[in-house]
């Protein structure tokens, strides 16, 4: 007898323009980053024009240990990583339909993307001391992503989910992505409310 084919399946317009903004928005900050970088090997005592003050200090994040934490900038594994999201998010306004384990493999990609900026949104707040707008750019980027893909698997039946949660990310995708960025601001404006109400 014959094994019935998995479902390929493809994402709406609005899903696709997500991935898309949100991948484009991740190169851009990772390719600014990686500039400065650069910049910074040539010339130890450069400024990256994002360091405007003591907080917000992109040049103390890039020279921190954190920010090479596999042997080469963070940013470039951040050109591969945002670059995928955004080709995939093209390839579904294309009208493009993949089957489930790709769906899945795609959404351990986010789920490594996020607990990755997660730790170092941990490390800047607390370790290093400072922000990068940049990568503020980039943490805002992988949590839509993140959460969007989560969602879709789990309307779709990729993921195992009871029924009322899947009703609930059917009219309230935006609710989890809002409640994690909201948290994130908080944690940084609680972490400096002297220096911001100062």
């Amino acid at each position: 007898m014959r094994r019935p084919q998995p479902v390929a399946v493809g994402g709406g317009r609005a899903f696709a323009l997500l991935l898309v903004l949100a991948g484009a928005a991740g190169l851009l900050a990772s390719w600014v980053i990686t500039l400065d970088e650069f910049k910074l090997l040539e010339d130890p005592g450069f400024t990256p024009g994002c360091s405007l003050n003591p907080v917000v200090s992109c040049g103390s994040v890039m020279r921190s240990d954190q920010a090479s934490v596999f042997g080469f900038p963070n940013p470039m594994l951040g050109l591969v990583a945002y670059g995928t999201v955004l080709c995939v998010g093209a390839s579904l306004l294309a009208r493009a339909v993949f089957p489930r384990w790709y769906w899945l493999t795609f959404t351990a990609g986010c789920l490594f993307g996020v607990g990755f900026v997660s730790w170092l949104q941990f490390e800047s707040l607390y370790r290093i001391n400072a922000l990068c707008l940049w990568c503020c750019l980039a943490w805002v980027a992988t949590i839509l992503a993140f959460w969007y893909v989560v969602a879709f698997d789990v309307r779709n039946g990729h993921l195992p989910a009871p029924a009322g949660l899947r009703h609930f990310l059917d009219d309230f995708t935006w609710a989890p992505p809002l409640l994690h960025i909201g948290i994130v601001g908080m944690l940084v404006l609680t972490r400096w409310w002297d220096f911001w109400t100062s």
